[in-house]
C-alpha cells in the first residue's frame, strides 16, 4: 500500500514519548530540499521516560524493519509514513507523523 515518504524533519517519537532522530540521512534523494532516510538508519532516542518497576530503562536507538519495497535510493529501501521500528533495549514501536504529504511511494 502507498504512503508518503519519510523525510528528515518527521516527527518519531518511541511509544513512551520520548525524540528520535536519524543518525545518517539520505541526500540523493530530497523532498522539498529535506533529506529522505533509508531503512539501514538507526535512529537515536532521548528523552524516554521509561521506568520498570521504578528502574530507568528507556529506549536509546530505534531499528527499522519495514521500508518501502519498490522505492530505494543507494540500493536501499527508503522510509515511508508507515515503517516500522523497534526500540531498543525494551523492544517498543515507535510513531511516525510524517510532515511532507508531496512524495509517495511503495
Amino acid at each position: 500500500m502507498p504512503g508518503y515518504l519519510l523525510d528528515a524533519a518527521a516527527t518519531v517519537q518511541c511509544a513512551h514519548g520520548g525524540q528520535a532522530q536519524p543518525t545518517t540521512v539520505n541526500l540523493r534523494v530530497l523532498i522539498n530540499g529535506t533529506p529522505t532516510v533509508t531503512m539501514t538508519s538507526p535512529y537515536t532516542v532521548v528523552g524516554c521516560p521509561l521506568l520498570i518497576a521504578g528502574v530507568p530503562i528507556p529506549c536509546v536507538t530505534a531499528q527499522w524493519i519495514t521500508g518501502a519495497t519498490r522505492v530505494t535510493s543507494n540500493g536501499q529501501p527508503l522510509l515511508l509514513g508507515d515503517s516500522q521500528a523497534v526500540c531498543a533495549p525494551n523492544g517498543t514501536p515507535v510513531a511516525v507523523l510524517p510532515t511532507q504529504t508531496r512524495a509517495t511511494g511503495t
